[in-house]
């Protein structure tokens, strides 16, 4: 299906966050489309939810440009318009998932008359009706994640950023997860930004960043991905993007190399990875 928005949901150039002196993100550009699905992969503490901090305006100490929605990311008209799920789940545990989610609807400036129809279509589409009336204190992990997604549709935003949202969930709340996500961009037109360190979500989406030590090592479908790498998979792409970026970074000569060094015999031990 052809993309019906012709200007990016969002657009960074030179996107920089430094913290504590260290570069956290590095000069990224990229755009993502919108109505579309995009993954932002790669391995744990690639800077990731940095990223998703930034684009949501939460995060400090950024640098560049960064537009969301065509305002700058975090400005105040966004707020009904970008829904944000993070990593931890973002529920009150003393409350029921309905309570949690009629709280979250008054929040948003959701009429109280409207609220109802609102909550009850966000627990369909998370598929929880059924535990609707039970304490998220009671819920596990996972149901307590749907009900954190579940606020975050309640106003049906255009745009929905998602840190890790299967994480620790089995596969087939998985694969109905990712139904979802896919029944929104197609039905309702909204725009996803999805972290995931796992590469075989990749396949789900229409459009990948992939990054690696604060660095995009590629943006690009998955097919053009594959076709550019000469691989079978995403996750072999991958790997083939790593190696070639290692191969080219100037290496730093270590001073110890030069001199040296008697080693004590010890028993072989294999380095775990």
């Amino acid at each position: 299906m052809m993309n019906k928005h012709p200007e990016p949901a969002v657009e960074a150039s030179g996107l920089r966050v430094l913290r504590g002196g260290r570069t956290v993100l590095d000069n990224l550009a990229f755009t993502i489309p919108r109505g579309r699905i995009t993954g932002l992969l790669g391995p744990s503490g690639c800077g990731k939810s940095t990223l998703m901090r930034a684009v949501v305006g939460s995060q400090a100490h950024v640098t560049g440009t960064l537009t969301v929605l065509g305002r700058p990311a975090g400005h105040r008209d966004l707020r009904p318009r970008v829904g944000y799920v993070t990593q931890a789940p973002s529920v009150y545990t003393d409350l029921t998932a309905r309570q949690n989610l009629d709280y979250f609807a008054a929040v948003l400036g959701i009429p109280r008359r409207d609220r109802p129809t609102h909550v009850d279509r966000a627990l369909r589409d998370v598929d929880l009706t059924s535990h609707a009336d039970a304490l998220a204190g009671n819920l596990s992990g996972g149901q307590r994640g749907r009900v954190s997604l579940a606020a975050a549709l309640l106003g049906d935003p255009e745009f929905l950023v998602l840190d890790e949202p299967t994480v620790g969930l089995d596969p087939v709340l998985r694969r109905d997860l990712w139904q979802l996500f896919h029944r929104l961009t197609d039905e309702r037109g909204a725009t996803l930004l999805v972290s995931s360190h796992v590469m075989d979500e990749a396949e789900r989406c229409h459009r990948l960043l992939l990054l690696r030590d604060g660095r995009l090592l590629a943006d690009g479908t998955p097919d053009a991905l594959r076709r550019g790498t000469a691989t079978d998979t995403v996750e072999e792409a991958f790997l083939h993007l790593v190696d070639q970026a290692d191969a080219a970074e100037p290496r730093t000569p270590d001073p110890a190399a030069a001199e040296p060094r008697t080693l004590a015999a010890a028993p072989t031990e294999a380095t775990p990875r």
